[in-house]
C-alpha cells in the first residue's frame, strides 16, 4: 500500500467578475495563479458577456451571494494572497470590505478595474468614493493603470513623476503601498511601486501588440501569487514585471479584437 506524499502550496484568492472570452477577469487571475506555482480560488463578483472586441453584458452577483463565496473559502482553505478586481456597483465593494475585514487576510491586492480594454465601463462612476473609503485603507498594494489612478487621484498623469506623485497620493488614502502601471504613457513600457517610503521603477522596451487583453489582472494577480509565496512587495513586483513581459511577447492571435497574453509560456511550446 502506497500513501501519497501530502505537501503544502500556497493559495490565492481573486474577487472578480466572469470574463467569457476567457483573457482577464477570474479567468485571467485563477491562469496565472497557476503558471505561478500558487493554488487558486474565486469569489464571482459579475457575469460579463465578453471576446476580444467588446463587452456586451453585466449581470452583478447577488450580494449575498458574494459574501457567502468570501465566506466559504476563506474559512476552509484560506488565503496567502487576496486579489480583487471588478466591483462594479457600491453595495459590491461594501459587501467585500465587509467580508475581507471579518477574516485575517495576510496580503490584500486591489486592483481598481473601472474600464475594460474595448473601453466599456466596468465601475459605476458612483461606486469610485466607495474604493477610495472602504478597499484602499485595507490594500497591502494598491494597483491602477494611468487612467484609474487619474480618476482616484484626481491629478494628471503624463510622466515618471506624475506618476510619483500619483503613488504617493493613494498611500495617502491609506494603502500600505501603490504601483502605477504606466502602459498607458508613449515610449517604454514602465510601472512604478511606491512603498511609502521608496519609489522604484520597472521599465522594459515596449511590445507592439494588441494582444493586451488583460495585462492589468493578470500583472496583479501575479503579485498577489508572489505575496502568496512570502516573496517582498519588490520581489513580487518585480518578478510580476517579467512574467507579464514574457506573456506579451509569446502572444498568440485569438479572436478580432485586443486578443489574451499567453499566460502559460512557460509551459506550452
Amino acid at each position: 500500500m502506497t500513501t501519497s506524499n501530502k505537501r503544502t502550496i500556497p493559495s490565492a484568492m481573486t474577487i472578480a467578475g466572469s470574463d467569457s472570452g476567457g483573457g482577464a477577469g477570474i479567468q485571467a487571475d485563477l491562469k496565472t495563479f497557476s503558471a505561478l506555482g500558487v493554488f487558486g480560488t474565486s469569489c464571482i463578483t459579475a457575469i460579463t458577456a465578453q471576446n476580444t472586441v467588446g463587452v456586451r453584458g453585466i449581470h452583478e452577483i447577488p450580494e449575498e451571494l458574494i459574501a457567502d463565496q468570501i465566506t466559504c473559502v476563506l474559512e476552509d482553505i484560506g488565503a496567502d494572497a487576496v486579489k480583487t478586481g471588478m466591483l462594479s456597483s457600491i453595495g459590491i465593494v461594501e459587501t467585500v470590505s465587509t467580508e475581507l475585514s471579518k477574516h485575517d487576510v495576510a496580503n490584500l491586492v486591489v486592483d481598481p478595474v473601472m474600464i475594460a480594454k474595448s473601453g466599456d465601463a466596468l465601475l459605476k462612476s458612483e461606486a469610485v468614493q466607495a474604493v477610495r473609503d472602504l478597499m484602499l485603507p485595507l490594500a497591502t498594494v494598491v494597483t491602477p493603470n494611468i487612467p484609474e489612478a487619474e480618476v482616484l487621484t484626481e491629478l494628471s498623469i503624463n510622466s515618471i513623476e506624475d506618476m510619483k506623485a500619483a503613488a504617493k497620493a493613494l498611500v495617502g488614502m491609506g494603502c500600505n503601498a501603490a504601483v502605477v502601471k504606466g502602459g498607458h504613457m508613449m515610449g517604454p513600457a514602465s510601472d512604478l511601486l511606491y512603498d511609502g517610503s521608496e519609489y522604484h521603477v520597472f521599465s522594459v522596451e515596449r511590445i507592439d501588440t494588441v494582444n493586451t487583453h488583460g495585462t492589468g489582472c493578470t500583472f496583479a494577480s501575479a503579485i498577489a501569487a508572489g505575496l502568496a509565496k512570502r516573496l517582498t512587495l519588490y520581489e513580487s513586483v518585480s518578478e510580476a514585471k517579467q512574467y507579464i513581459t514574457e506573456a506579451i511577447q509569446s502572444e498568440f492571435n485569438i479572436g478580432k479584437g485586443h486578443g489574451p497574453l499567453n499566460h502559460f509560456h512557460r509551459f506550452w511550446e
